[in-house]
């Protein structure tokens, strides 16, 4: 009885083992491959999933057939090899006119918003752009803040200083060589808890009113023939997400501390 029973499972485990070795193997989804700068909580190769906007991406792009790979660059290489073909799109990014000789835009992506960071011991309070007269700021290289405050910054009644990371803003903020820092409220936050002591972190704060509310996108070049039919196909699985409330879901999961680094964020690349 035993040697039958030991039979019968083996021929079982022949059996299964045959079936499986039949089954064609799934193909691989074909790859995207996307580029995009270091810009935490929404995109960092240190933070889970690569960051709020990348698991965003991943996901639409997934449930649309395609594997996605991010390409972490400095921000002007992302932008510059993307125009150029060698990725199949660049995240994420403001509007800008001239982008679109290279771009077509997606429907929104990411809703920012921008404010002014200080010291707490700085009694710092604006309404317009000329309170701002006479201030020394921060900012980052070929960093847009919309087109109005780059109109100003161009008037020369405040010198921004622009240096390649928030990690050296905010630096320099500390050390009381800049007085304010624009920067995306997120982003800013999540650059003092990675860089910063808790003693460092509790000197700083942000002026309420917004200096900018901006939308961003996934950029896909218009260098590339199928980039057109790709980008319907996004905005319209993006539109469902919202529909259904999904989209919402991946940033309250932000706020929990869902994409929390799982190593120190270093500064992006020089």
């Amino acid at each position: 009885m035993n040697c039958k029973r030991l039979l019968a499972t083996l021929l079982l485990l022949i059996s299964t083992a045959t079936q499986a070795a039949e089954q064609p193997e799934l193909p691989e989804l074909p790859e995207l491959q996307i580029s995009v700068g270091d810009w935490p909580p929404y995109l960092s190769s240190e933070l889970k999933h690569n960051g709020v906007i990348a698991h965003l991406i991943s996901d639409l792009m997934a449930e649309e057939g395609y594997r996605v790979t991010f390409r972490f660059l400095p921000w002007p290489r992302a932008y510059a090899e993307a125009a150029a073909g060698k990725y199949q799109g660049s995240a994420v990014w403001m509007h800008k006119a001239e982008r679109d000789a290279d771009f077509l835009f997606s429907a929104p992506l990411l809703n920012e918003q921008f404010v002014f960071f200080h010291l707490k011991s700085l009694p710092f309070d604006w309404s317009r752009f000329d309170d701002l007269k006479g201030m020394n700021i921060g900012g980052g290289l070929e960093y847009s803040y919309g087109p109005e405050f780059d109109a100003y910054i161009a008037t020369g009644n405040v010198q921004m200083e622009r240096v390649s990371s928030d990690a050296q803003n905010f630096g320099k903020l500390l050390k009381e060589r800049v007085v304010l820092y624009p920067q995306e409220i997120n982003v800013g936050y999540a650059a003092l808890r990675n860089h910063f002591s808790p003693a460092e972190i509790a000197r700083i704060t942000h002026h309420p009113k917004p200096l900018l509310n901006n939308l961003s996108y996934l950029m896909l070049p218009k260098k590339l023939p199928g980039s057109q039919a790709l980008l319907e196909r996004f905005n319209r699985r993006l539109q469902s997400y919202r529909d259904s409330g999904r989209y919402q879901k991946y940033f309250d999961n932000l706020q929990q501390g869902q994409y929390s680094a799982t190593a120190q964020v270093n500064d992006p690349p020089q």
